[in-house]
């Protein structure tokens, strides 16, 4: 983060924190975050609705934060997996609950058993009636029922409860999934990027190395063919990319018409060996315009490499392959920077 932004973050916080502290806000990271955001005035009607809280209730209440927090600040698709999770916690308790009811129904069943059996071996001593036995009888037989119901309630809600888990679990996948690949390439997107690049920093630094792609001329897809073949040149060539990674590299889709290869445990000569060769093979692509009955055989891309240095940071990695990628467009573009002798 730059001295500025950095300058930034500390001067909206100098107004959030009295703030909160005005108004009895826990200090809770979602907190912070709608606090940050109220002060930074990035979204008029948060402030609005943030100001309406306060004037009824001279305080956020923490509902009304974690309200306000998902419909202005966190990403849906976040917020679902959280959904099904708090979901699948509560089947869980439920579930847990309900098998206590019945080892308790269960329980109190054995202690009429028995209380039962204990009467059934006076018979034989003290010589009860009929009536008495059928009493005793018709006692059995309604413990029996008792517990019988009590356990097949059970079981009808674990059966119910493992329908619904197997359909949040399919759920679940599928949104986990959305919060790390990209709707459109397939690649994985910057988010997952973000963390992958982070981790590998803190954990395997030695040998990472970072490509920056950006296609060339992009604007002019769009502008000649429409948005439609833009879409179809942002899927071809992620998944040429995506063809030639190997030796561990993943492909994410950065921004835009950006895309990134993460290679771990690599050397920046033979990485940019296979930026050069996924360079060549985007070269190779060929799309066709239905519509207008063209063919698309000019998709080009500019390349960055850059490898990790001792005390580097994500953002100085990042930071180094931009360079060299505008390094690559200034020269003329279709090219790998740096050249290495």
């Amino acid at each position: 983060m730059s001295n500025e932004l950095l300058r930034e973050a500390a001067a909206k916080l100098k107004k959030a924190i009295p703030l909160m502290l005005k108004h009895q806000i826990p200090t809770t990271p979602t907190n912070y975050a709608l606090w940050y955001a109220y002060v930074g005035q990035s979204s008029p009607e948060l402030n609005r609705q943030l100001d309406e809280v306060l004037s009824q209730y001279s305080t956020c209440p923490p509902s009304q934060s974690e309200r306000l927090y998902q419909t202005y600040l966190s990403d849906p698709v976040e917020l679902d997996v959280i959904e099904m999770r708090q979901n699948l916690d509560a089947m869980v308790t439920d579930l847990s609950q309900s098998l206590k009811d019945t080892n308790l129904n269960a329980n109190q069943f054995q202690t009429k058993i028995d209380s039962n059996f204990d009467r059934l071996n006076k018979i034989e001593n003290e010589g009860f009636s009929i009536e008495e036995v059928l009493s005793l009888v018709k006692s059995l037989v309604s413990d029996a029922y008792d517990i019988k119901n009590s356990t097949q309630h059970f079981t009808d809600q674990l059966a119910h409860a493992q329908s619904e888990i197997n359909q949040l679990k399919i759920q679940l996948k599928k949104s986990e999934h959305d919060m790390h690949f990209d709707a459109l390439t397939s690649a994985l997107n910057r988010r997952a990027f973000n963390k992958d690049i982070k981790g590998l920093i803190e954990q395997t630094p030695e040998g990472l190395c970072l490509v920056i792609a950006d296609i060339d001329h992009f604007k002019a897809f769009n502008d000649t063919y429409g948005h439609q073949l833009g879409d179809q040149v942002l899927k071809a060539v992620a998944r040429r990319l995506s063809e030639s990674c190997h030796e561990g590299s993943k492909l994410y889709r950065y921004g835009g018409e950006e895309f990134a290869l993460l290679v771990p445990k690599s050397q920046l000569g033979r990485v940019r060996q296979l930026a050069e060769s996924m360079r060549r093979s985007l070269e190779k692509l060929v799309l066709k315009d239905k519509r207008k009955d063209q063919r698309v055989d000019n998709v080009r891309a500019s390349f960055g490499v850059a490898q990790y240095q001792d005390k580097d940071t994500d953002s100085s990695l990042i930071e180094r392959a931009d360079k060299h990628l505008y390094e690559a467009k200034r020269l003329g573009r279709n090219r790998v920077m740096p050249i290495i002798n």
